[in-house]
């Protein structure tokens, strides 16, 4: 089925709920990148993603890429694809002009990733494992590391991968084994094995720049003695041409139950003398470092979460108006129908496109932060901001996740017994969208941040200092005349509430009885996601009520989707709020020996 992009809905985010005209009059670099120019850039991104990357998904979904005497060899299309990708310049849209970036908002390049993971989320890891890397050599690599990797990794010709998973040592890094030897020029030699490295091999670039974690000889034990390396798969000359082949090698790929086109990659350090190494920034800081990496990763993440949902939504939406199935229940038609005309799959319709725009409105807004965070000329400002969109870090990445998960299963079950068969489709997306609460941190470990370092670490004051603006729409909402308004400030205010009772347990019960706080960490970011979601819907609702009479069609669905969203979303807010509150005890009830 043919993808196509909501590049008004994405605009209509960013316009009303991200502020980009504010971003751009309050931060002069980015003083020419308003709405005109972002609709250029995402009806641009649209066509190349609709025409050259969308129709490569099915294909590398048949035949995935594949291993052979340590190369790996990409889907049909996937090299041809990427070409056009890196020369379109779309791998820089984010990135620095000095390296040749183009420097757009993250606001806009928020949606321009969601297109590309919606047009094919195998082929997107490579780009967003590549901007990571680009990410953590910006804020950690020497001026010569930067000059001699970032250019190449923004036009395209290199790529970057994470390199932190061992067979021995999963979320827990301070189980990390691989070693790292000083050597008298001031490089290191790493030895060891990494596991789960996504496009750790392929030949669709020159070069593959690897960041690698690894413990320098000596070095303390836990995750204080972690540094972090370059080890590129070929050695760079000091003319920038590119040398011999470095001692990393891919031993094998993973076979995996969707993404199949992404190779996964067992990657070997050190088996013929020891691979070269080069330390980014200080010993034993290597895990600060790459957090910068994996945070960037998570975000693009749970954007992934809200594009493979997109995708999925829009393959059912076609389905439900084609199939034909059984007579309206309201006898609106003399015979059968297509099954759009069903009430329960127009609830499930629903429900499929109201977590999507709550997710994907939460998601730009959450851009925008970052944007501001990162270049506000306002040092107040730039703390604000980043305190927040630190703050929906977790949200983005661990609901937007798993609301994929529930889109995606939807989307099979609008099908029917059809979605359950390969050659429909629909089960791609559910099957590609699981890998998305596991990798770049579980959904547990998303939940165990916003309670340790969200919450409980400050008291619960940035938590309740959101549930404070959200109280600010529930007054505009309030004051406006319209059923739709006052259904969704009714709905939102008991979200609110139960919000702020979960959080006053989680602050409290963090400290004192770690267990009851993080029995309930799961539930916690669901119910934050929820209601941040469901925030964002409400603030749409208010402009497209007052903008009615501009696109009277686009906002009546606005309208409606907000009001749905509150009333058959928000109000699993409750739920988790009792789970969460008066569960706690019932999780550990039960002893080990039980199980």
């Amino acid at each position: 089925m043919s993808y196509r992009a909501p590049v008004k809905d994405m605009l209509f985010d960013m316009q009303h709920l991200a502020g980009l005209q504010a971003l751009t009059e309050q931060i002069p670099s980015f003083a020419d990148y308003g709405v005109d120019t972002a609709q250029a850039v995402l009806e641009e991104c649209a066509k190349l993603n609709e025409d050259v990357v969308a129709p490569t998904n099915v294909e590398g979904d048949k035949n995935p890429s594949y291993w052979k005497d340590g190369n790996v060899f990409t889907s049909k299309g996937f090299k041809e694809a990427f070409r056009q990708f890196a020369e379109g310049g779309w791998q820089g849209l984010q990135h620095p002009a000095e390296y040749g970036g183009q420097a757009l908002p993250k606001t806009i390049g928020a949606a321009c990733g969601e297109m590309v993971n919606s047009a094919n989320l195998s082929f997107a890891l490579c780009p967003l494992l590549t901007d990571g890397a680009i990410e953590a050599l910006l804020t950690a690599g020497s001026e010569e590391q930067k000059s001699t990797y970032i250019p190449h990794l923004i036009d395209g010709s290199w790529t970057g991968t994470m390199n932190l998973t061992e067979p021995q040592a999963g979320s827990d890094l301070a189980a990390v084994r691989t070693r790292a030897e000083p050597q008298a020029d001031g490089t290191y030699k790493i030895f060891g094995t990494k596991i789960f490295i996504t496009y750790g091999e392929h030949d669709m670039a020159e070069n593959i720049v690897h960041l690698v974690l690894a413990r320098v000889v000596g070095a303390p034990e836990g995750v204080k003695g972690i540094s972090l390396f370059i080890v590129p798969k070929f050695m760079v000359n000091a003319d920038g041409s590119l040398g011999a082949r470095n001692d990393a090698h891919c031993v094998s790929i993973e076979h995996k139950m969707g993404i199949k086109a992404s190779p996964t990659a067992v990657l070997q350090f050190g088996d013929h003398g020891g691979a070269v190494g080069y330390l980014i920034g200080q010993e034993n800081r290597g895990l600060e470092y790459m957090f910068v990496m994996m945070n960037a990763a998570r975000f693009g993440v749970g954007v992934q979460g809200i594009a493979v949902a997109e995708r999925s939504y829009q393959h059912a939406v076609a389905y439900a108006r084609d199939r034909v199935q059984s007579r309206p229940v309201d006898g609106s038609k003399p015979g059968a129908a297509t099954i759009i005309h069903h009430p329960d799959v127009r609830r499930m319709l629903m429900t499929m496109r109201s977590l999507i725009e709550g997710s994907r409105a939460m998601s730009i807004v959450a851009a925008a932060a970052y944007d501001a965070a990162h270049h506000h000329p306002d040092a107040e400002a730039r703390k604000q901001n980043q305190a927040f969109y630190e703050f929906m870090v977790p949200l983005v990445k661990g609901y937007s996740t798993e609301m994929s998960l529930e889109v995606t299963d939807l989307g099979v079950q609008v099908h029917g017994g059809m979605g359950f068969i390969e050659e429909t489709g629909a089960a791609q997306y559910y099957r590609d969208a699981k890998i998305l609460t596991i990798y770049e941190g579980t959904t547990a470990i998303q939940a165990n941040d916003l309670v340790g370092r969200k919450t409980t670490r400050d008291g619960g004051t940035l938590a309740k200092a959101v549930a404070g603006q959200i109280e600010k729409t529930e007054a505009e909402l309030a004051a406006r005349g319209s059923a739709s308004s006052q259904s969704v400030a009714k709905r939102l205010k008991a979200a609110r509430e139960a919000y702020l009772q979960a959080v006053e347990f989680i602050a409290v019960q963090g400290k004192g009885n770690p267990n009851a706080a993080y029995a309930g960490s799961v539930p916690y970011l669901m119910l934050a996601g929820n209601l941040v979601a469901g925030w964002q819907l409400a603030r749409s609702l208010i402009v497209a009520e007052d903008k009615q009479a501009e696109d009277a069609d686009f906002m009546a669905a606005k309208v409606a989707t907000a009001r749905f969203y509150a009333e058959h979303i928000l109000p699993r807010c409750g739920a988790l709020r009792d789970a969460i509150v008066e569960g706690a005890d019932s999780v550990t009830a039960l002893s080990l020996d039980a199980f």
